[in-house]
Formats: C-alpha cells, sequence, structure tokens
C-alpha cells in the first residue's frame, strides 16, 4: 500500500481525514443540489439551438456562482454560517434571517462524508488507497442523493468514477481488484445490466432502468473486480425491492412509480469497501 508520508499515529490521521470528509460533505450539498439543474440548464440551451429558437437568458450558474442562499428570503449564506455541522448546530438548522429550516439532510450528508473519509484513512492509513477510496465514498453519496431526487446520474460523476477504478488499478493502490479484474469488472458491470435492460424492454415495452444504472454498475465493477458484481447487484436488487415495496404501501411512491436503482446500487457498493464484497452474501442470507 503506498503511503503519503509515514511516521503520524493512525489516530490522529484519521481525524484529520474526518474532518476533510466534513468539509467535502458540504460541499457535496452544492453538487447534489446543482448539478441537476446546471444539466437542465444545458439541455435547454440545446434544444434552442437545435430547434432555431433563442436561447433562453440565463444568469451564471454552477457549483461555485452565485454564493449560496436561503431559498426562502434570499438571504447570502455568510462563511460563518457555513461552517460543516457547526454552523447548522449553532443556528438550529434555520436561516438566521428569515427562520426557514433547512432541513436534516444537508448536517447528515456531512456527517456521513466525514465517517466514510474517517474509514477510509483508519484502514488503509495516509495512502493513495485511502485517498482512491474517499474520493469513491464521496462520489457514491453524491450520486445516491442526486438519484434519488431526479432519477439521474449524471455522466460528470459516473464516468469519472469508472475511470478513476480502473486507473486506480493500474497504478496499484486498489487492494480489491486487480488491473485484470478492474476492466472485466467494468465490461461485466455494463453489459449485464444492459442486456437487463433490454430484455425488459422487449418483453414489456417498458424502460425498467436508465443508462446511468450501467455506467454506475460498471464503475463498481472497475473498483471491485468482476467477482463482487454478484454480491452487490443482490443486495442492492433486495433491498431496493424491499423499499419499492413499503413505499408502495405507505403510498410513498411519486408519479408513474419510479423508484431509482442508483441509491441501492451505491448503497451496496459502500457496504462492499466498508464490509467486503462476500459480507454482503452473508448479511442477505446467501
Amino acid at each position: 500500500m503506498p503511503a503519503l508520508v509515514s511516521g503520524l499515529p493512525a489516530g490522529l490521521v484519521a481525524a484529520l481525514a474526518g474532518f476533510l470528509g466534513l468539509l467535502v460533505g458540504s460541499f457535496l450539498n452544492v453538487v447534489i443540489y446543482r448539478l441537476p439543474k446546471i444539466m437542465e440548464r444545458q439541455w435547454a440551451l440545446e434544444c434552442a439551438e437545435m430547434s432555431g429558437t433563442a436561447s433562453p437568458a440565463t444568469e451564471p450558474f454552477n457549483l461555485m456562482v452565485p454564493r449560496s442562499r436561503c431559498s426562502s428570503c434570499g438571504h447570502v449564506i455568510a462563511w460563518y454560517e457555513n461552517i460543516p455541522l457547526l454552523s447548522y448546530l449553532f443556528l438550529k438548522g434555520q436561516c438566521s434571517v428569515c427562520g426557514t429550516k433547512f432541513g436534516l439532510r444537508y448536517p447528515l450528508v456531512e456527517l456521513t462524508t466525514g465517517a466514510l473519509f474517517f474509514f477510509c484513512a483508519w484502514r488503509w492509513g495516509l495512502s493513495w488507497t485511502a485517498l482512491a477510496w474517499s474520493g469513491f465514498s464521496a462520489a457514491l453519496v453524491a450520486l445516491a442523493l442526486i438519484d434519488w431526487d431526479t432519477t439521474l446520474l449524471p455522466d460528470d460523476i459516473t464516468l469519472p468514477l469508472l475511470w478513476a477504478g480502473l486507473i486506480v488499478a493500474v497504478l496499484g493502490w486498489n487492494p480489491m481488484a486487480s488491473l485484470n479484474n478492474a476492466l472485466w469488472g467494468a465490461v461485466a458491470g455494463y453489459l449485464s445490466l444492459w442486456l437487463v435492460y433490454w430484455g425488459f424492454k422487449l418483453v414489456t415495452g417498458k424502460e425498467g432502468m436508465g443508462y446511468g444504472d450501467f455506467k454506475l454498475f460498471a464503475a463498481l465493477g472497475a473498483w471491485f473486480g468482476w467477482s463482487a458484481l454478484v454480491p452487490i447487484i443482490l443486495m442492492a436488487s433486495v433491498i431496493g425491492a424491499l423499499v419499492g415495496i413499503a413505499m408502495k404501501f405507505s403510498s410513498g411512491l411519486r408519479e408513474g412509480g419510479v423508484v431509482p436503482f442508483g441509491p441501492f446500487l451505491a448503497g451496496a457498493g459502500l457496504t462492499a469497501m466498508l464490509f467486503g464484497p462476500q459480507a454482503i452474501l452473508r448479511f442477505i442470507g446467501l
């Protein structure tokens, strides 16, 4: 396992990584909210260009501009109101001007990302391996919540995640998969869901999943190798089915009865990182 720096206490390294994870989690909240809107704006511009109509006038909007603000009163969030976890607790989860509640997701994303970064540093130390798996964790957190909110799995995250898995394998930073296993894992991950998609569509005439699911599963194959794909897809399918049934009986399904599959793939991927792919089989009783 290639080390970045040696000699630092493991607890200190993990704590620093956890703090970094809190900061990254704060940024992920921005990504989760803004990236789908950026995509929608881009689609609108492309449609306007193809139709020959005037492009809709829009103000600059990306991951950095404009600054975060309250959706109710427009109050611009000051830097001291944007400190991970602490600001939420100090402000009691509400806007300092109008009192609108911000929601519990923001600190939970920060806390979850911090905990995942802590785990990676604790398990692999201050190394390139820990850095790689921390990035993997952050990408899956963002993808899970974006897909849950919008049923979109952006190529801006899934494709870099796929390529990163292959690059990490080439560099020898991934103890879970050799380059050969990573390559065939990516191929098998994509083709397996692609075949399921077309088989389902030919039989029913409906689309059972999106192309983003193929790419995410391919990325998981690149990170864990082809042999981990069966445990991952089984766990994602079982938990997804249980959640879908629960939502149906509780009338929690969105319009069209759609339950995105990406969050369950992402959850299974994180479980495989935390406990190992074979632990998933034991978890579901196989």
